[in-house]
């Protein structure tokens, strides 16, 4: 690998021992380290956000299992290009080896394309490793899903992105370490917060803060009077040197092409911006709702937070009073997901906007929280005999679904007396449809 690709390429983990982030598939004892180090690996799919390691994961699977690995990306590859894969994987099964074919953004093939590979997928002719940022049950054929095993990745928490980082500022060969530069554990902690979970986005903006701070224009040489140099100006060009060789906030706001100066996304005023925003939308106050929204765009917050945060409010705080707040809610994350920002902001108003006119109701929400609490109170109670399914003859003799009425063809009166919750909690009451206002 040269120093002519990415950091973030150069950098890439090449073993489990490396890897940073989802403990909870390659931990110790967890179910994908298992699989690779019994070299087990089934077909899988990959999904989470981008910068989380798929791609690096599906490297670490090939070479740890010892199998050829050939990677296509479904945005620029076509059916031809999955027929030469799938050839050179048979001949190699011929020989006795296994491929790996990883597909960079599956989501994006049709019908036709994934069902090119389909058939090698279910011979054993080669294990396939499809990544993808979408939901793989509407992106990904039903033939298909069933025959791979699907993983979800998580966003990278802060302190994996702060060791990724740190690896790339001290390693020599690979990273940074040798351009001798200095970088303050606060703006270390800054670019790991705007990096929002994504390690390609910080390496990336790392490698050009790097290059911003390099490239700043040499310093004019002047005389200095004896005073001023006894003084230490700020200006001085001894300290002024040092200076040159940090990494700056304005380096990495420069970097991400971002600005924390309407809005710190990573300190209180993110908290309290999105307090205002939610506490206007409950309010019916649509203008401030507008203001305290485009406040957090403007600052660069990614849109999907905003959107989730109105679908949210749409459950949280008006619930049953309109049962269209929700679609509309969800409909405005859906078209942040398609066009982006900043096209999507007028999505995010209408939606906003919608939600602080619409009646308010906190049944559902209080009912759900109430519901919880007697949860953990009780614990756990049986299911009533006569509403369990009694699929085999033993368990009809045991009981099961004994003097069940079937509900559509039960007389009002039956329906009536017929019990649903554990005798516990009979006429338990959560459900309060009143408060709407």
């Amino acid at each position: 690998m040269t120093t002519q690709s990415p950091l973030a390429n150069r950098m890439r983990p090449r073993s489990l021992k490396e890897f940073q982030g989802q403990r909870h598939l390659v931990g110790e004892g967890k179910i994908l380290r298992e699989l690779i180090q019994g070299d087990k690996i089934p077909s899988l799919l990959f999904w989470g956000p981008p910068g989380t390691g798929k791609t690096t994961l599906a490297r670490i699977i090939a070479n740890e299992t010892k199998a050829n690995f050939n990677q296509i990306s479904a945005i620029n590859a076509g059916v031809k290009d999955i027929r030469d894969v799938v050839e050179r994987a048979e001949k190699d099964k011929r020989l006795g080896e296994k491929t790996i074919l990883f597909i960079d953004e599956i989501h994006r093939f049709n019908k036709a394309q994934q069902d090119a590979f389909l058939p090698s997928v279910e011979n054993g002719t080669m294990i396939l490793i499809g990544a993808t940022t979408e939901n793989p049950s509407f992106k990904v054929n039903n033939a298909l899903l069933s025959r791979c095993r699907t993983f979800v990745l998580e966003s990278l928490t802060e302190e994996e992105l702060l060791a990724i980082l740190n690896q790339a500022l001290k390693d020599k060969d690979k990273g940074i370490g040798n351009r001798q530069l200095k970088i303050t554990k606060k703006n270390k902690e800054y670019l790991v917060k705007l990096s929002n979970g994504d390690a390609r986005t910080m390496l990336n903006a790392l490698e050009l803060a790097v290059d911003l701070t390099n490239n700043l224009p040499p310093l004019k040489k002047r005389r200095l009077k004896g005073d001023f140099r006894k003084k230490k100006s700020p200006s001085s060009p001894s300290l002024r040197k040092r200076e040159d060789k940090c990494i700056t906030k304005k380096n990495i706001e420069q970097a991400l092409q971002k600005s924390n100066l309407l809005y710190d996304r990573a300190g209180d005023e993110h908290y309290n911006i999105i307090s205002a925003f939610h506490k206007s939308m409950r309010g019916g106050d649509e203008n401030a709702t507008l203001y305290w929204m485009n406040r957090m765009l403007a600052g660069g917050e990614d849109p999907l937070y905003i959107a989730r945060r109105i679908i949210r409010f749409a459950s949280e705080d008006i619930g049953l009073a309109n049962s269209l707040a929700l679609p509309q809610a969800t409909a405005a994350y859906d078209a942040c997901r398609f066009i982006g920002m900043p096209e999507c902001g007028v999505n995010l108003a209408q939606a906003a906007v919608y939600m602080a006119k619409s009646k308010k109701s906190i049944a559902l929400y209080e009912a759900y929280e109430n519901v919880m609490e007697d949860i953990k109170r009780t614990g756990n109670l049986p299911v009533p005999l006569h509403i369990r399914n009694a699929p085999t003859k033993l368990m009809g003799d045991l009981g099961y679904g004994k003097d069940y009425k079937y509900t559509p063809k039960a007389s009002k009166r039956e329906n009536a007396q017929q019990e649903f919750l554990p005798a516990e909690l009979k006429n338990k009451k959560w459900i309060k449809l009143v408060g709407s206002k």
